[in-house]
């Protein structure tokens, strides 16, 4: 595996997320620019995130209303545990709250739904 892989972990409850990521960014993943991990829940992404060596992952999306635990939850989970790690926020619910909370919690980013992919492969490769 290249060393400049991108590696990426996508946190959203929906379960075609995964199907649509890989079509979006196929050409992507091909190339061995990005390479991505999925997660349902934030409790999933955390137990993923504990297993990982420190730079295993270099950056998590994450959607923001999620069942139990919220990406908000998580982008505080991150932040304390896993400092060096940039957390980009999508989610469908993009109010001016959102965007505080997650800007004053640490989020680098915030994309809403329906994701324009083209936008987001650009706002990924400048947090690079």
């Amino acid at each position: 595996m290249k060393e400049d892989i991108l590696k990426i972990l996508v946190v959203d409850d929906e379960e075609d997320i995964q199907l649509l990521f890989r079509k979006k960014f196929k050409k992507d993943i091909q190339e061995g620019k990005f390479l991505f991990r999925f997660a349902t829940s934030a409790q999933s992404a955390i137990q993923y995130l504990n297993t990982l060596n420190k730079f295993d992952i270099v950056l998590v999306l994450s959607d923001i209303k999620m069942p139990g635990l919220s990406g908000l939850d998580l982008l505080q989970f991150v932040k304390k545990e896993f400092p060096h790690l940039k957390v980009m926020m999508i989610t469908a619910y993009d109010d001016i709250k959102n965007r505080e909370d997650a800007k004053r919690l640490g989020a680098s980013d915030f994309i809403a739904k329906p994701v324009n992919f083209e936008l987001l492969r650009t706002r990924i490769l400048q947090l690079f």
